[in-house]
């Protein structure tokens, strides 16, 4: 054999075997099965559960109860309420209600907390005239505007979507105020020596080095969104008698005397809220794909 045969070979072969041993990239869910992390989580909320069901039987069981938690029903008795409620056509147009008020304010506060938080940043004069009434009014808390928002706002659908944009724009501002005064002056210098226009400035340099903590706001400003508009909820009726929404369906239970439902409500309020973050989460990372390097 001649030795261009031979080589052909040798470099078919190579090419070869380097296929075969080329490793396969994981799907991300293969990645979270496998993660310890997950399996962590799975096993301390498995614990959490035993833990909660023992204590809450203990007093069926040896007859002592466990303060505090031994008043509480326990998860099997919630479960099958969980399941009784499950097809319940008004259980989901609360789960529906909620969300809908919960995004249209967070979407409220996003609109006009993130422009309002830049011109903060980056105007003294406006940074001067409009920060001191933003800091008196930012300490009072949400549900403290409750029955002023009743009183003021013609609906009741109205009075929760401003307590609700309420409870979301303080910590959006806040987050976008401090994030911008982090960037570091030199980059803006640098831009600006090398004929970078304010508008340059801006979108290439200023609102970049901004979204992580819009988007660290924005996850914490949902979290204060979902209690907000659950206590609005609780207090002004929930807008409708057959579907009130989850703060509505809470205090409805607990005047029913159906504690196990109040638990339901609980727990849904908790998923609703975990769903919320985690969709931020993954705006924030399509919108930031330079993070994923790190």
């Amino acid at each position: 054999m001649s030795e261009a045969a031979q080589d052909t070979g040798t470099a078919h072969g190579s090419h070869s075997s380097g296929e075969t041993t080329a490793p396969k990239k994981r799907s991300k869910l293969s990645k979270a099965l496998t993660s310890d992390t997950f399996w962590r989580g799975i096993v301390s909320l498995i614990g959490f559960v035993v833990f909660w069901e023992v204590c809450s039987q203990m007093k069926n069981w040896t007859g002592v109860e466990v303060p505090w938690i031994g008043k509480v029903p326990p998860p099997t008795e919630v479960v099958a309420a969980w399941s009784e409620i499950f097809w319940y056509k008004g259980y989901w147009e609360s789960w529906y209600l909620s969300t809908a008020r919960v995004f249209a304010g967070f979407l409220m506060a996003m609109i006009v907390g993130i422009p309002f938080g830049l011109c903060l940043a980056v105007n003294k004069y406006f940074y001067d005239i409009f920060f001191p009434p933003f800091e008196i009014l930012r300490p009072i808390p949400p549900l403290a505007w409750v029955p002023a928002s009743i009183v003021f706002w013609p609906t009741t659908e109205m009075s929760i979507a401003f307590v609700t944009f309420l409870g979301a724009f303080f910590t959006i501002v806040i987050n976008v105020l401090g994030g911008a005064r982090t960037i570091d002056i030199r980059y803006l210098r640098v831009a600006q020596s090398m004929g970078a226009t304010q508008w340059d400035l801006f979108w290439k340099i200023i609102l970049p080095g901004t979204l992580p903590s819009i988007f660290t706001g924005a996850a914490v400003g949902m979290g204060i969104t979902w209690e907000v508009v659950l206590a609005g909820e609780m207090l002004s009726g929930g807008g409708q008698q057959g579907g009130g929404g989850l703060g509505f369906f809470i205090w409805s239970s607990y005047m029913g005397g159906t504690v196990a439902q109040v638990i339901v409500g609980m727990i849904s309020i908790g998923i609703a809220g975990y769903l919320s973050s985690t969709f931020i989460r993954y705006l924030g990372s399509i919108s930031m794909p330079w993070r994923k390097l790190f």
